[in-house]
């Protein structure tokens, strides 16, 4: 045992008397004893305590998946044609003969339709619903009179949004994801002052009472505001969720925990393209899927805090409560003695790092070229796999079946870090599997229209690896940084995610003018980035660093006898 560790009167008496033998260290400092990580292992690294904690956070987790990307069907443009007055009566289909020569494009044109020389004189009693009636001129639908396909109904119709209105659509969008700009780094710093339980009670309760109001929005401007509030307040439950779920479990099952956890992101995207196509009336939607979240108002009780935080923080007794909790669920037994070495160890660590509860300042100035990689990451990542999404048209023509196939094709990419990640390392997988992404983008570009079967495959392997690599990204992320600072650097770069979430529906444009324009993209940013990993510390089977310190020494090598001490105990100014 280092003689560091000793209390200073005893390393004063040494010096004093060298002749003397040091006294053997005493047990309470043995630093398998006293970490947080070395009790987690004594309980159970996924024990019956933990296993109730992710299931209560698999809700939130669903919840979230559901309010990020109801736009696509609240706000989705809906199949119609002009009414053409001359020939449609109040029975008339959406598809019928006279579209064939009264409606540009064989019937396809939504806003448009060929001038009839004889309606100005029409008296509704001849018939000039007939070819030679038309001309080669259009018009646009006169008096937004439209047929439609099916009953749904979105914004569009409800709000007399077509046509040249239609980028109010796609505005929706761009919206949602301001909210989530603004509202990531500020749901960030909540659960990093005041706690990952109470950032996603509040969180998710914020964002079903407002998506529930939006619900009754009388007017565009309205859904907008409401849009926006709903992103902002709920948008940070995702990380958080996913950051208490790697502080509760010991290293060998974070994993594991964490890939369950992301797998219910999938499930409630489902959810809502199958609750979207059993209702498709937009209010209806939003009620049916926010109302049941109102649920979360309990998490303020029944969801226990993360130790890790309460530990950084200082709140001591609530921290030993919970492993006491655990421990009792658990069916293991837990010392006072064990409990006592662990707080005593935690405060020697907050009293000798030189940093305060919350320093971002200093964070930033250790850790701006691991942030800046971080956040460029994350922003390809966004790119890539939203951008993939986009193009789904290679898929069934079935808007909610595409969106369930796609989400579907998620839940292998959340469990193949599984196989990788402790066998490879999180930087080697994580770069890995971003040149996989991008190759197979270029690949879609060789393939070509001539083999669709093989394009399709390599879309769908492009999607797999960049979903899996978004898992190994958000592993990595919450590894690299401090416990008081976690949530809130995650978010941080989670938020700068949001400019490649805004660029990814701008990328279809470019293929009007080069169709591989998409593709060469989304492939030279995934290369870039994938190559940029491996400028990250190596995280594999490191103890996750609760100071700025100990963050900032990972990936340096230490001397054998203390890196161990520095990694599960001593803060680093106290290993010399």
């Amino acid at each position: 045992m280092a003689a560091s560790e000793a209390p200073p009167a005893e390393a004063t008496v040494e010096v004093e008397l060298p002749s003397q033998p040091p006294p053997p260290p005493p047990p309470a400092k043995d630093p398998e004893d006293v970490t947080l990580d070395a009790i987690l292992k004594h309980l159970g690294q996924f024990g019956r305590f933990q296993l109730i904690i992710f299931l209560l956070i698999c809700l939130p987790m669903m919840f979230h998946a559901m309010f990020s990307v109801t736009y696509v069907f609240t706000a989705s443009t809906v199949t119609h044609r002009c009414s053409i007055e001359e020939c449609d009566t109040p029975d008339s289909k959406f598809y019928e003969k006279h579209i064939e020569w009264s409606i540009p494009r064989n019937g396809n044109d939504p806003c448009n339709r060929y001038t009839n020389r004889d309606l100005p004189q029409w008296n509704e009693t001849s018939d000039i619903c007939l070819p030679e009636h038309y001309t080669a001129e259009t018009e646009a639908c006169p008096g937004n009179k439209f047929i439609f396909r099916d009953n749904e109904v979105t914004i569009s119709n409800d709000f007399d949004i077509y046509c040249d209105d239609e980028w109010k659509l796609s505005m929706v969008g761009t919206i949602n994801n301001l909210g989530q700009f603004f509202g990531i780094p500020i749901g960030g710093f909540v659960a990093d002052r005041y706690g990952r339980s109470f950032s996603i009670a509040l969180g998710g309760i914020m964002g079903a009472v407002l998506g529930i109001v939006r619900s009754y929005s009388p007017s565009y401007v309205w859904f907008l505001i409401f849009e926006f509030l709903d992103n902002m307040t709920s948008s940070t439950l995702y990380s958080t969720c996913f950051v208490i779920g790697i502080e509760l479990v010991g290293p060998r099952r974070r994993v594991l925990a964490c890939s369950v956890i992301t797998v219910f992101y999938a499930v409630g995207e489902v959810g809502l393209a199958m609750f979207a196509k059993a209702f498709p009336d937009w209010r209806i939607l939003l009620r049916i899927t926010y109302m049941p979240s109102l649920i979360l108002l309990a998490y303020f009780w029944i969801l226990p805090e993360s130790v890790r935080w309460l530990l950084s923080q200082g709140k001591e007794e609530r921290a030993k409560g919970i492993l006491r909790r655990a421990a009792k669920v658990n069916k293991r037994r837990l010392s006072e003695t064990m409990l006592d070495k662990l707080v005593l160890a935690n405060r020697d660590k907050l009293e000798q790092s030189a940093e305060s509860r919350f320093p971002i300042r200093e964070a930033f100035k250790n850790f701006k070229w691991r942030i800046a990689n971080c956040s460029f990451c994350w922003i390809v990542h966004v790119l890539v796999y939203y951008g993939l999404s986009l193009n789904v048209v290679l898929l069934d023509g079935d808007k909610y079946n595409n969106f369930a196939y796609i989400a579907l094709v998620e839940i292998p990419g959340f469990f193949m870090p599984l196989l990788i990640m402790d066998r490879f390392g999180r930087r080697y997988s994580l770069c890995g599997l971003m040149l996989l992404s991008g190759l197979c983008c270029i690949g879609t570009i060789f393939a070509g229209a001539d083999q669709p079967v093989l394009q399709l495959v390599l879309f769908l392997i492009g999607k797999l690896t960049i979903t899996a690599s978004f898992q190994v990204l958000y592993f990595f992320a919450s590894e690299i940084y401090p416990t008081n600072l976690r949530n809130s650097l995650l978010s941080f770069c989670s938020m700068m995610g949001r400019f490649g979430s805004m660029l990814a529906p701008q990328t279809p444009l470019l293929a009007k003018y080069y169709a591989s324009a998409p593709a060469l993209i989304f492939a030279g940013a995934a290369i870039v980035s994938g190559l940029l990993t491996l400028f990250f510390p190596e995280t594999t089977n490191v103890v996750l660093p609760t100071t700025v310190q100990e963050a900032d020494a990972i990936g340096v090598k230490k001397k054998p006898s203390q890196a161990k001490d520095l990694d599960l105990v001593v803060p680093a100014n106290q290993s010399q």
